[in-house]
């Protein structure tokens, strides 16, 4: 009896929800008292969240598919065991390591702090490949930089036992240090609204009510993934999970209706991107931006959704333009949301207004407002729960449990976090060893000779650098080595703070569309059944007025540096001048082709005018003109552009099995 018992509960699903209660309670009790500060939270908590990362992995498949079962489960079981030592050991041993030993650690810390460095190191080879060989790059480099035979890498060398404490029990840096700390205090919190959200299926739900927006017209129905994503990415602070949240419905939607496969995915990789940049959760980037700048992050929100405006108003207009030339005008049949879901987008939306009312309007502290906001979401969705299925009888909860609802939500930000956390620490170690080393120092200096000689040459040389990092790192990595990097010579030379930051910032989303890879990108084009790289081409030329953006922080720097009327100014000026270079690339203004080149050339140059000419007054001259011919290329492109004769095609889309593991991944992803 007892062992039929035991054999019932005792399974890797219970496991991961007992660790992932563990962690959701301790994070929400620090959330609202703050006690023991960031450090030692991280001290306590990282060994958890590691656990689960390894449980998720193990749960999703075996760590180590060449390797038999019983080999899988004692490794597991070995690196859930090195955490947990690693917990025991700091339950005694925190204090003194923190505070007294100033680098005289004891072999005991040594081992401890071993242990949990190869278990992150693994761990990472295992979900960042890329970030793991960087890091054993940087290792060896540590190691061996006197034998560089190039000057500005040479550096005089140290041993593995500072590479180890460095990245470990030093706390300033490394696993335990900013960035993991980020990880479980600020990001975490934010992350209880996906939890919540998730657990009642709220952004399913708020997605088939955005699906109203279209009514009867084919050619609005793409809409639904730019409208989708800007609403998903209020929590997100995703592309790939943008993607995989609101792919899923928006992506088989738009085929159904004549969307191409290729386009489809494009849209919605273009769309989903902004998921990186929408506030009040704007991806990892933001929280740290806040950090490096000593801010509150409400002062970085306050300053996204400027730059979310324009990307999801200029997107929509290029996917508009898009769909006239693809689509029809005929009308289609408008589609039935039940109620509850209608409830379920009513209670989304009003939280993250509540969100911005406690942090902008009575000015309560991000955790606070973050632990205060879920719950009022979470009262909300359980009221509507309890009400929909027990009152109202509805058929579709028939199968649904409250306790199955939380525990999906428990589990949703456990995955979202240990997840997170993992990749940070990650991270940790790689700025870890880049200061031990000097490096930052020698790149930063020569940005500031460069900058000394020509200051658009050195944004230029930045802007290369920032690319070719984010060609290959996530885009946490990539804005992280760029705000050590980039930044401090930029303010050097007398660039603003915001701009200098905000630069790298979108530098690093849009390092995320660049090729050769793109997580976002590869998420839609599954969906789709789409060829990858003609997904990424075409979602780069849909946000390539987007990317002008970066630029134009440094000619119309009110958009990031002053909130308020000035700010406003500046980003409708950036905003006309993006849509003019949008229909310049999408539109159509004359049936002659050569005068329509000609005619959308001219368009194109004169909004890079209004977007960079230094005179405000100048600019907003021109954006009048370019708003002028905005309104007449439409009208025409009305007219010109719809196809002569249509016929909708059924299109193959991948099955559920295809997209399990490439879903799984972009779930748990945040920017």
């Amino acid at each position: 009896m007892a062992s039929a018992a035991i054999k019932k509960y005792a399974t890797l699903s219970n496991l991961i929800f007992v660790f992932a209660l563990i962690q959701f309670v301790w994070l929400v009790w620090f959330f609202y008292t703050g006690k023991g500060g960031g450090q030692e939270l991280v001290a306590f908590v990282m060994p958890i969240a590691l656990s689960l990362q390894v449980l998720f992995m193990y749960q999703q498949d075996y760590l180590y598919k060449r390797l038999p079962p019983i080999i899988n489960h004692i490794l597991v079981t070995t690196y859930i065991g090195i955490c947990a030592a690693s917990f025991i050991y700091f339950l005694s041993e925190y204090e003194r390591v923190a505070i007294y030993a100033q680098g005289s650690y004891t072999q005991g810390d040594f081992i401890v702090g071993l242990l949990m460095f190869l278990v992150v190191m693994e761990l990472s080879r295992i979900a960042h490949s890329i970030l793991f060989w960087t890091n054993v790059v940087l290792v060896v480099y540590t190691l061996w930089g006197y034998l560089s035979p190039v000057d500005f890498f040479w550096h005089p060398g140290t041993t593995f036992y500072r590479v180890v404490t460095s990245s470990t029990v030093e706390f300033s840096t490394g696993i335990y240090g900013l960035y993991g700390q980020l990880a479980l205090t600020l990001i975490a919190a934010f992350l209880l609204l996906a939890g919540v959200a998730n657990g009642f299926e709220a952004q399913r739900a708020m997605i088939n009510v955005v699906r109203l927006i279209a009514g009867r017209s084919r050619q609005l129905i793409p809409q639904t993934a730019v409208i989708g994503s800007s609403a998903i990415g209020m929590i997100s602070g995703s592309g790939s999970a943008n993607a995989a949240v609101v792919g899923t419905i928006t992506i088989p939607l738009m085929m159904r209706y004549g969307v191409p496969g290729t386009f489809a995915a494009a849209i919605e990789t273009s769309a989903s991107m902004g998921g990186l940049i929408m506030p009040p959760m704007m991806g990892v980037g933001a929280f740290l931006m806040s950090e490096f700048l000593g801010v509150p992050y409400w002062d970085v929100v306050i300053r996204g959704f400027a730059l979310a405006f324009v990307y999801y108003v200029s997107i929509g207009v290029a996917v508009y333009l898009l769909c006239v030339r693809l689509l029809p005008r005929d009308p289609i049949d408008r589609p039935e949301v039940p109620l509850y879901d209608r409830y379920k987008t009513i209670v989304f939306f009003s939280s993250v207004l509540y969100l911005l009312y406690l942090m902008g309007v009575v000015g309560k502290g991000e955790l606070l407002a973050a632990l205060y906001t879920a719950t009022f979401m979470l009262v909300l969705l359980v009221a509507g729960f309890l009400y929909f299925k027990h009152v109202r009888k509805d058929p579709a909860l028939a199968s649904e449990t409250l306790h199955g609802n939380l525990r999906r939500a428990v589990e949703t930000h456990a995955e979202m976090t240990s997840y997170l956390t993992l990749l940070l620490a990650t991270l940790g170690i790689m700025i870890g060893l880049f200061t031990v080393t000097g490096f930052i120092n020698r790149m930063g200096a020569m940005l500031i000779d460069l900058g000394s000689w020509n200051i658009i040459a050195m944004v230029f040389m930045a802007w290369i650098f920032g690319w070719l990092a984010g060609a290959g790192l996530p885009p946490t990595a990539t804005y992280i080595i760029g705000a050590v990097v980039i930044v401090r010579p930029m303010q050097e030379l007398g660039i603003n703070p915001w701009i200098a930051h905000f630069f790298v910032f979108l530098l690093s989303v849009w390092g995320e569309l660049s090729p050769p890879t793109s997580l976002t990108a590869a998420v839609s084009a599954r969906i789709a059944n789409a060829s990858f790289l003609k997904t990424m081409y075409e979602a780069l030329k849909i946000c390539a007025p987007i990317t002008t953006m970066t630029f134009a922080i440094f000619t119309r720097p009110n958009m990031v540096v002053n909130p308020g009327w000035l700010q406003i100014a500046d980003t409708i000026l950036v905003l006309i001048s993006t849509l003019g270079v949008t229909f310049a690339m999408f539109g159509r203004s004359h049936a002659n082709l050569t005068v329509d080149i000609l005619l959308r050339c001219v368009l194109a140059a004169v909004s890079f005018l209004a977007m960079f000419h230094p005179d405000m007054k100048i600019s907003a001259t021109v954006c009048v003109v370019v708003l002028a011919a905005l309104a007449v290329g439409i009208m025409q492109h009305r007219r010109i552009a719809p196809p002569k004769s249509f016929a909708a095609v059924p299109q193959d889309i991948a099955g559920a099995g295809d997209l399990a593991p490439v879903l799984a991944e972009a779930k748990r992803e945040i920017g």
